[in-house]
């Protein structure tokens, strides 16, 4: 395993880069990541050259997001057969790096099968490497594709619910750019909002305990020139209280066949609070986030991060790449943390679905269903 990284800027402004890369080198092929756990401090990116560093990437969360997980996953199964390495085994080891991320096997399994469909027409290693990785870029250019159709449908909703614009938006999480092969799923469409001048605010939860929204969500916002503010998750309630959200708009990781949603955890609570404040609760996800195999929210498995994340402060978020790094103590010695990373909502709890390929409200297994149809048609 070899990874390594290139600094890439120190001032306020620069290039924006892109969330991953394929890259040829002297060397082999490499796949470039910029390093979320770095964010926002400094950009950075990382240097996988195999797919072991691929999948310590992904699980300390160098890279992540269920859309661009897809992305990293075919990637990854590409980076094997162009290196030379058992393709079974790489997509086997990516496809359980996390458990949580539907679109994570569902890359890894179009590009593996990719391999076995080009073997089995008699392609010898490199062209069967090279139809892995075409594979790997249609699915890349899919998702970014994707992503613009939901900004549209999702800004089409909200001016249907919310007539009249200056709409004041709250988020969790991180659903950009640095999710998607695109501009995002959820921030895509509060993007579209802030660009035809409909977006009064965006409200952005920090996201306990990685802060992917202080970090993430606020450094894209800025970026963008979007008003914004962040707030603590726990003020959530007081700001519905308040009446200062028209809609909450999250992404998902996965989305079962009754439509039930899995996402980062705290999306919930905030599911709870809108429906209690009477405010519409929108998931915002591509259709490679529906997964038909589970039935629903009660069988998706939930992945449970160390309690370390909670208990401590890494010292840096470099550091936060090394298991062994210890950090500020949070909490006595010996405390046990509660760490699930993400929650599920349950579907009567959601207002809509937006995907690219339309709006799924009211949110129903029936409803889930023909989405997958048409998608089949």
């Amino acid at each position: 395993m070899a990874d390594q990284y290139v600094q890439t800027r120190d001032g306020e402004e620069s290039p924006r880069l892109a969330s991953l890369r394929w890259d040829e080198l002297p060397e082999g092929p490499v796949l470039v990541l910029l390093d979320q756990r770095r964010l926002p401090a400094e950009e950075a990116e990382l240097v996988c050259t195999d797919v072991p560093a691929l999948v310590q990437a992904i699980r300390t969360l160098a890279v992540r997001g269920a859309p661009l997980l897809g992305i990293a996953g075919a990637y990854g199964v590409a980076l094997a057969a162009a290196r030379g390495y058992d393709v079974a085994e790489a997509a086997a080891l990516l496809e359980t790096a996390r458990p949580t991320a539907v679109n994570l096997g569902y890359g890894v399994r179009r590009a593996a099968g990719a391999y076995e469909e080009a073997v089995g027409k008699g392609a010898d290693a490199q062209e069967a490497a090279a139809a892995v990785l075409a594979a790997a870029r249609e699915l890349h250019r899919e998702d970014a594709e994707a992503s613009e159709r939901m900004a549209q449908h999702g800004l089409a909703l909200l001016d249907e619910l919310l007539p009249g614009g200056s709409h004041r938006i709250l988020t969790h999480c991180n659903t950009g750019r640095l999710v998607s092969g695109g501009e995002g799923t959820a921030f895509a469409v509060a993007l579209a909002a802030h660009r035809t001048g409909r977006l009064r605010k965006l409200w952005v939860d920090e996201t306990r305990p990685l802060l992917q929204g202080a970090r993430l969500t606020a450094y894209e916002a800025a970026r963008s020139g979007m008003s914004y503010t962040l707030l603590t998750d726990n003020a959530a309630g007081s700001l519905f209280a308040a009446g200062e959200v028209d809609a909450v708009l999250i992404g998902a990781d996965r989305i079962a066949a009754d439509g039930s949603v899995a996402n980062k955890v705290g999306s919930y609570p905030l599911a709870v609070l809108a429906k209690y404040h009477h405010v519409p609760f929108i998931v915002v996800a591509p259709t490679t986030t529906v997964d038909l195999g589970t039935t629903h929210g009660a069988s998706i498995e939930v992945e449970q991060r160390s309690g370390r994340e909670v208990t401590e402060m890494p010292v840096s978020r470099a550091a936060e790449q090394e298991a062994e790094a210890g950090g500020l103590p949070l909490a006595p010695l010996g405390t046990q943390a509660y760490n699930p990373a993400f929650d599920v909502t349950p579907p009567e709890l959601v207002t809509a679905i937006v995907t690219e390929e339309g709006t799924v409200s009211p949110v129903t297994g029936a409803g889930i269903a023909e989405l997958c149809a048409r998608l089949r048609r």
